[in-house]
C-alpha cells in the first residue's frame, strides 16, 4: 500500500522525537525532573500527531509524569489533580472562557459570518482582491465574538474558500487570507489565551485587552493592505470580480417600485409613520400639532 507523503513526514517526524528522547535518557547520569520535563514534552507532541484529543492527552500526560515525580505516590498525585482541578472551577476570571466560546457557537449557529461575508464581498466588489479583503474583515469581526482560531479558521474556509477558487484566486492567496485572518482570533479582544495567559500569570486581562485591541486592528489592517498591493501587483492571484458575480437580485417588494418614481423619500416615510388610522389626516395638519406640543415643552424645560 502506498503512503502519502504527510504521513510519510508525520511518521518519521515522531521517529525522530522518541529517538531523540531515548537518547537523551540513556546518556543521561541521573535523570532529574528536567529529563522528564523533556520526556513529557515528546510524548505529548507524539501523542497529539497521532490523533488523540488535546485535552485528554494533556491530562493524562500530566498526571503519568506527576505521578514520576512524586517517586510514585499516588495519594499526592490525585490530592494535586483534585486541587488544580478545583483552582480552575473557582476562577472568576476562566469562567468567561466558556462564555466566550458559546456566544461564538450562536453568532455561527445563526449564519450572521455568513451573510456579513456576502454583504462585504459585494460592497467590496470594486476593490482589489474583494473577496480576500471582505474574507479578513470578516475575520476580524468573527474574531470579537470567538476567541479562539479553531473556529475562525474552519468556518471561513467553508465559506471564503470556494467562492475565492471559482473566482480565479491563487491557492496560496485564497490559503494565507483564510489563515492569517483567522490568526486574529487569540490577539483581537475577547482573546480566550489573554484570558488564560492573564490567570495564568496573575497579569490583569482588562490591560491585556486594552494592549492587544490596536496591534490587533493593526495587523488586520496591514493584512488588508497587503493583499490590495498583491492584487493590484499581480491581478493572476486574486482577478476582479464579473459583473455576474456582483450582480444582486432586489427584494421582490422593492422590485415592484417604478424606477420613475420621483417621489421623495422623506415625505413617504411620514405618511407611513401615520398608520392606517391615520391615513387619510393631512401631512401639515400631523406636523402642525406636533410643533405645538413639542415647542412650548422645550421652551418650558429650558426656561426651568
Amino acid at each position: 500500500m502506498k503512503i502519502r507523503k504527510e504521513l510519510w513526514f508525520g511518521l518519521v517526524f515522531m521517529g525522530i522525537i522518541i529517538l531523540g528522547a531515548t537518547a537523551m535518557l540513556l546518556g543521561a547520569e541521573e535523570i532529574t525532573n528536567g529529563h522528564l520535563g523533556m520526556l513529557m514534552l515528546s510524548m505529548v507532541v507524539v501523542a497529539i500527531m497521532l490523533g488523540f484529543p488535546t485535552a485528554f492527552t494533556l491530562m493524562g500526560m500530566g498526571m503519568i509524569f506527576t505521578w514520576l515525580a512524586y517517586d510514585r505516590n499516588t495519594t499526592h498525585t490525585l490530592d494535586l489533580m483534585v486541587q488544580a482541578a478545583y483552582k480552575t472551577m473557582a476562577s472568576d476570571v476562566l469562567i468567561a472562557i466558556p462564555l466566550f466560546v458559546f456566544m461564538g457557537y450562536l453568532v455561527e449557529r445563526a449564519n450572521l459570518i455568513e451573510r456579513l461575508f456576502k454583504s462585504l464581498h459585494l460592497a467590496m466588489a470594486r476593490v482589489p482582491g474583494s473577496l480576500a479583503v471582505a474574507t479578513l474583515v470578516t475575520c476580524a469581526v468573527f474574531a470579537t465574538a470567538t476567541g479562539i482560531v479553531g473556529a475562525v479558521v474552519t468556518l471561513m474556509g467553508l465559506l471564503a474558500l470556494p467562492p475565492m477558487l471559482r473566482a480565479g484566486y491563487s491557492t496560496p492567496m485564497a490559503a494565507g487570507s483564510i489563515t492569517a485572518g483567522g490568526c486574529l482570533g487569540i490577539l483581537i479582544p475577547p482573546s480566550v489565551l489573554l484570558i488564560v495567559y492573564g490567570a495564568t500569570a496573575g497579569v490583569s486581562v482588562v490591560q491585556l485587552y486594552a494592549g492587544a485591541f490596536f496591534p490587533g486592528i493593526m495587523l488586520a489592517g496591514l493584512y488588508v493592505v497587503y493583499v490590495i498591493v498583491m492584487a493590484k501587483l499581480r491581478p493572476k492571484t486574486a482577478p476582479p470580480l464579473s459583473a455576474e458575480d456582483r450582480r444582486v437580485d432586489l427584494p421582490a417588494m422593492t422590485a415592484q417600485i417604478p424606477a420613475e418614481n420621483n417621489t421623495h423619500v422623506l415625505p413617504r416615510l411620514l405618511n407611513a409613520a401615520k398608520g392606517r388610522r391615520n391615513r387619510d389626516v393631512p401631512l401639515s395638519y400631523i406636523l402642525t400639532q406636533l410643533l405645538i406640543v413639542v415647542v412650548p415643552g422645550l421652551l418650558f424645560a429650558t426656561a426651568s
